[in-house]
């Protein structure tokens, strides 16, 4: 099992997840270039690490291994079954899809949304570290309910290159996976954070928005966490590890 953060993330946002799967798994925990202390690399940065993941893989001679993703992480578990399709097992996407600006709009295409994504580089650019660590808090904050998550979240978020974190927002925000995934042989499973819905109508649309997204992979499921805000992991563990769980063993038997 694969396990991949998100956005400035380190791997620790996953220990209790490997705590719950490590009698029953291999689980190798990653930290992405440039978040969390990691040394940073020049870009096509999404690219080049989606290439060093599956050539991570290749090199431990992994068997189709469990890909489990995390927002940012998640959009590279669908880049990865799209790349490599013969190569994993089932993906686990917790909070994290295809194209992120498609969750607000599903018009939305790198071109509309390029002048945005330009600006917030280019903020991150210009920051100082304690710009940027500030800003950081901010953009995390309420993606977690419990403010001892957020705290272990933001400690090592704020140790990443704000140059990083604003290349790979850029790159997420200009890089469109909704036309590759039909291309994924993996069952999905697709967990979505709805907590910050307001209304049973908002829910409704939010989780249209987040079916829409990956209804040409051939064999997936989309499921909700009611209670969760975006650290799904943190916020509602024992749902997130039943529906695992359950999806995991599912195919055992395929």
């Amino acid at each position: 099992m694969i396990l991949i953060p998100g956005l400035s993330c380190g791997g620790h946002v996953w220990d209790g997840t490997v705590a719950h799967f490590q009698d029953r798994y291999e689980c190798h925990v990653v930290t992405l270039a440039g978040f969390a202390g990691q040394p940073a690399i020049q870009g096509p940065m999404l690219e080049r690490i989606r290439d060093g993941l599956g050539q991570y893989i290749q090199n431990k001679r992994l068997e189709r291994p469990v890909i489990v993703g995390h927002s940012l992480g998640a959009f590279m578990s669908f880049w990865l079954g799209a790349a490599f399709p013969d190569k994993l097992g089932p993906i686990i996407a917790v909070d994290g899809v295809p194209y992120f600006p498609g969750l607000a709009d599903p018009k939305a295409t790198p071109e509309s949304v390029k002048g945005l994504a330009d600006g917030m580089r280019s903020m991150r650019k210009s920051q100082t570290p304690a710009q940027a660590a500030f800003g950081l808090r901010l953009f995390l904050r309420p993606m977690v309910t419990d403010e001892k998550d957020f705290e272990e979240i933001a400690e090592s978020s704020v140790k990443s290159d704000p140059k990083a974190v604003g290349q790979a927002l850029y790159e997420l925000m200009t890089t469109d996976l909704r036309p590759l995934v039909g291309k994924i042989r993996s069952r999905v499973l697709l967990l979505g954070a709805t907590a910050m819905a307001t209304t049973p109508e908002q829910r409704k649309q939010m989780e249209e928005h987040y079916r829409v997204q990956v209804a040409s992979i051939p064999e997936h499921e989309v499921t909700f966490a009611s209670k969760a805000r975006h650290f799904i992991q943190m916020d509602e563990p024992e749902f997130l590890f039943a529906e695992m769980e359950r999806f995991l063993v599912a195919g055992k038997g395929e």
